[in-house]
């Protein structure tokens, strides 16, 4: 009886992975503003390096 759904048994398990796999992105998802703040402060402290370096 396995071996006649194996097919339809596949997908429904990738199709809970997918929808698993998408609630966590959403659920551990950083704020745009939070990155930019991260990016700002990470090019700042670059060009304080590049500025002592010289």
């Amino acid at each position: 009886m396995l071996a006649k759904y194996w097919k339809k048994i596949g997908f429904f398990i990738l199709i809970i992975a997918c929808i698993f796999n998408v609630m966590i992105k959403f659920v551990n998802k950083t704020s745009l503003k939070s990155e930019l703040e991260a990016s700002a402060t990470y090019v700042n402290q670059q060009e304080e390096n590049k500025n002592l370096d010289k």
